[in-house]
């Protein structure tokens, strides 16, 4: 077997969690190779974009190629779900004031896109290439490819990227795969000619309609196209679909809905129908010594957020921090792996408790379909759940959590979960705004469990050695600034933050005192309302 040029970084999959990677690796100065079965364009399901994705496109430099792609911007979602059958709508700019849309992409162009910039950037991008084996030895590092002329051979490589998709690989091959009880679902879906738009100003909104058997999108695109999915329970389907083909029931399921099938009255399928079946799933482990997991090759979650493309994105970002940290520090990299795990494991984690609060809170429809996802079994779950309570109670980056939820009839174990954390913040707001003109007086103490900690953080293209902060509802530790560390570490439980400061700045001149004094304030004002702070008194 021929045997290639060894390269610093192997990417298996050119999505956006392999671009992206590949990118951001290339942006880092390392050699890198993208071995993709496909040949781009390639259809691709997931349009529908988040907000969240657009800082990573401005890293990758695309925000000029992507918005002259003729993309449609997306400013919300208009939905049928909740308490009754009326529609409502939300819009990012409600809750995320930095990215008011994100775009409903055609997928087969936006993957273009990023590849495309993987290859500007230096990345050596081989279409039409299938990987076969991979070995994680260090001693033999690399992968077995079959090109597309048929040729096989080994690619080495010092660090290997599974961005494979649901074909997950090495998930495959380390056994590592654990599938999700709670999403047994399957999502059947198709394209659509001369589908009805919704009315202005929600024209371009994802719309997402509950009904008997499940719940459907209709994704507009910019070529008068319309993506359209239904989302059902994968045991019962699976028996019909036996019986019939897949256009059928995707238009038997269609024709089930009311707003949905109006919307499509003069419309017409211009595509196959295509089915998914393999449906939510995690993995054991998604990084280790030479090789890490990214985007759906890692784990899959139900599409209902159109969290796809943002946790491939955001994965490959961090992939390629842990991938070039792992290459140029080896004990850095080996600690950096829990925190890529961490980190990417609580993104999905998120949006997978926020599935199953939405599916729970459904009330429009009864039936069998939705009846099983009202029963939830775990017990204080969500009451558990406290950094999930805590985001979805604020102002989320992400942009619709707390508006979405609010429209449906929520457990009552979540809904007492978050009164108890929305008193507790209300208590602590009211605590710092009576104490304002004395507080420079006040000793704050720590809260029992808070507690800094040496830890790798994310920083420009890889991970370096920070300080992070963690509690209980943090235990992934939120990194903090020098400054911060050291004004913490000065907390005894008898110092007053006035004479904290003073001993923090004793050689400053009298300008840089007044600096200090009003961060202070401000950084001990935040950790009291966080919680880190236990006490002011």
């Amino acid at each position: 077997m021929q045997k290639s040029d060894e390269v610093d970084i192997l990417v298996i999959g050119g999505g956006p969690a392999g671009s992206t990677a590949a990118s951001m690796a290339a942006k880092s100065g390392l050699s890198v190779k993208v071995c993709e079965r496909s040949k781009f364009p390639r259809e691709h399901v997931g349009e529908s974009l988040l907000p969240a994705s657009i800082g990573i496109l401005e890293e990758l430099g695309l925000n000029e190629a992507i918005s002259n792609a003729g993309f449609l911007p997306k400013y919300g979602a208009t939905m049928v779900w909740g308490k009754d059958e009326t529609p409502w709508s939300w819009r990012f700019s409600e809750t995320n004031k930095q990215n008011i849309h994100s775009y409903q992409v055609s997928r087969p162009i936006f993957d273009e896109i990023l590849l495309k910039r993987s290859a500007e950037l230096g990345v050596l991008v081989e279409e039409e290439s299938s990987v076969s084996k991979i070995l994680t030895d260090d001693s033999n590092r690399g992968v077995v490819v079959t090109n597309k002329m048929g040729q096989e051979y080994f690619q080495p490589a010092k660090f290997i990227v599974d961005a494979s998709g649901q074909s997950a690989l090495l998930a495959r091959n380390f056994d590592l795969r654990q599938w999700d009880e709670h999403f047994q679902n399957l999502a059947i879906y198709g394209y659509f000619a001369g589908a009805k738009k919704l009315d202005a100003p929600n024209e371009n909104n994802i719309f997402i309609e509950s009904y008997e058997n499940g719940w459907v999108w209709a994704i507009p695109l910019n070529d008068d196209t319309t993506s359209v999915g239904a989302v059902v329970d994968s045991n019962e389907s699976n028996a019909k679909l036996r019986k019939t083909d897949p256009i059928t029931f995707l238009k038997d399921q269609l024709s089930m809905t009311n707003r949905t099938s109006h919307m499509l009255s003069e419309a017409e399928l211009k595509s196959d129908v295509k089915i998914l079946k393999d449906w939510s799933y995690t993995t054991s482990k998604m990084a280790g010594d030479g090789w890490v997991l990214a985007g759906d090759a890692a784990c899959f979650i139900d599409p209902l957020f159109s969290s796809g493309v943002h946790l491939a994105m955001m994965s490959g970002v961090l992939a390629s921090a842990y991938a070039v940290t792992c290459l140029k520090d080896k004990i850095l990299g080996i600690e950096s792996a829990s925190v890529y795990e961490t980190t990417f494991r609580q993104e999905y984690d998120h949006f997978r408790d926020l599935a199953l609060l939405f599916y729970s809170s459904n009330r429009t429809v009864d039936s069998y379909f939705w009846e099983a996802r009202r029963i939830f079994k775990e017990e204080n779950y969500f009451s558990d759940r406290i950094s999930f309570i805590r985001a979805v109670s604020g102002q989320s980056v992400r942009g619709y959590e707390r508006v979405a939820l609010e429209r449906g009839e929520l457990p009552n174990e979540f809904m007492s979960a978050m009164s108890l954390h929305n008193k507790k913040s209300e208590d602590r707001n009211a605590k710092l705004l009576s104490i304002q003109d004395s507080i420079l007086e006040k000793i704050p103490c720590l809260a029992p469990e808070a507690e800094l900690e040496k830890k790798p953080v994310l920083a420009e293209g890889e991970f370096e050695w920070g300080t992070v902060i963690t509690t209980p509802y943090r235990k992934e530790g939120v990194p903090c600034s020098n400054f911060v560390a050291n004004l913490l570490m000065e907390i005894d439980g008898e110092k007053s933050l006035s004479k904290i400061v003073e001993g923090l700045s004793t050689s400053a001149s009298e300008d840089t005192k007044k600096q200090l004094l009003k961060y202070s304030i401000e950084a001990i004002s935040i950790l009291f309302i966080e919680g880190v702070i236990d006490n002011l008194d």
